[in-house]
């Protein structure tokens, strides 16, 4: 690319900055784990301003910054992966990159190569522009409460069937197979324990969420078992196969041309409005599977009912974006011009 590429940084951060309302660094490198190593210097030191392009520092620089960071510090290098690094004497980034690829390949295998040679600026990971069909769907999330009611697990189910349904629909593919897994709360040993898992194979390959969810429920109906507290449970649907060509059974009564409508009215109307608009009865018979939100942030940006509120003269104006200005100055012109709006 041509020009200052640190520059374009900028702009790309006062874009966000201005658009979103987040904060966020920009790292710039000639291989992706380079990239993101200069995005996480750029978060650590504040006199870069939030940008990085690494062929802007010299190679004595740049044997600093990849001496100053921990090899578990580099993007593909686990927990595990940097102890058994440092039992080699590998401890710094720049310990990594200067190590031996052919020792590297036969003690880690090419993948851990590839993080050493990206790391030596040899481009071996490529963007994707598009990301690749999922060959699995997993949605699963642990309770905000240990959950004991069967009502409020069918909730949970069929409220993870449907988001995954929808997904499944989003990237044109159908599922073969579903899943459903149950669990309590592995780290209450004083309590009784109980973890399963089945699986259901669909007669006819779809991705409508009415028989997606009847087999779910089938599947949660199977695994239950009362007097157990339950902390978290999931639906995988898998076998999944992209596009119309598949084989039909004609005597199921899951290919009828009305679910392919049915189920592109409900994203429809769910797109247009906000997910979960349109759902399932059965999402509603129990709430408390859901997670904690006491302390979730405001959508500042994406829903009017959430703007900050600022009172003065008995009346309340809104405005995100100057809350603080408005604190302060709530007479003469301000006031008034706010009143205006």
């Amino acid at each position: 690319m041509e020009g200052d590429l640190t520059v374009l940084g900028q702009q790309i951060r006062a874009r966000v900055e201005q658009w979103v309302g987040i904060p966020s660094c920009v790292g710039i490198g000639p291989s992706k784990t380079l990239a993101k190593f200069c995005n996480h210097l750029a978060k650590r030191h504040a006199k870069l301003a939030g940008v990085l392009d690494w062929d802007s520092l010299t190679p004595e620089r740049q044997a600093k910054a990849l001496a100053s960071e921990p090899v578990s510090e580099v993007w593909g290098i686990g927990r595990k992966l940097s102890v058994q690094l440092a039992d080699m004497g590998i401890c710094t980034a720049l310990d990594l990159a200067r190590a031996e690829p052919a020792l590297i390949r036969r003690r880690f295998g090419v993948v851990v190569e590839r993080v050493l040679r990206e790391l030596q600026g040899v481009s071996c990971l490529t963007l994707e522009d598009v990301a690749p069909v999922r060959q699995q769907l997993v949605r699963s999330r642990s309770f905000g409460e240990r959950v004991t009611a069967r009502e409020d697990l069918l909730a949970a189910i069929a409220h993870h069937t449907a988001q995954a349904a929808t997904d499944l629909r989003t990237q044109g593919s159908v599922a073969g197979l579903i899943g459903v897994q149950l669990h309590t709360h592995r780290f209450r040993e004083q309590d009784p324990q109980y973890h399963a898992c089945d699986w259901h194979a669909l007669p006819v390959p779809c991705s409508d969420t009415l028989t997606l969810t009847r087999a779910a429920i089938a599947l949660l109906n199977r695994l239950y078992r009362p007097g157990y507290a339950y902390k978290k449970t999931g639906v995988t649907l898998a076998a999944l196969e992209v596009g119309p060509a598949r084989q039909i059974d004609w005597l199921s009564p899951d290919t009828s041309p009305n679910t392919a409508a049915l189920m592109n009215t409900l994203d429809a109307i769910n797109q247009r409005y906000g997910r979960g608009t349109l759902k399932l009865a059965v999402e509603e018979m129990g709430q408390r599977w859901q997670m904690r939100r006491e302390r979730v942030s405001p959508c500042y940006t994406t829903r009017f009912d959430q703007l900050p509120r600022v009172g003065w003269a008995g009346c309340d104006l809104l405005d995100a974006a100057s809350m603080q200005t408005v604190r302060l100055h709530t007479t003469g012109d301000r006031a008034e011009c706010l009143l205006l709006l």
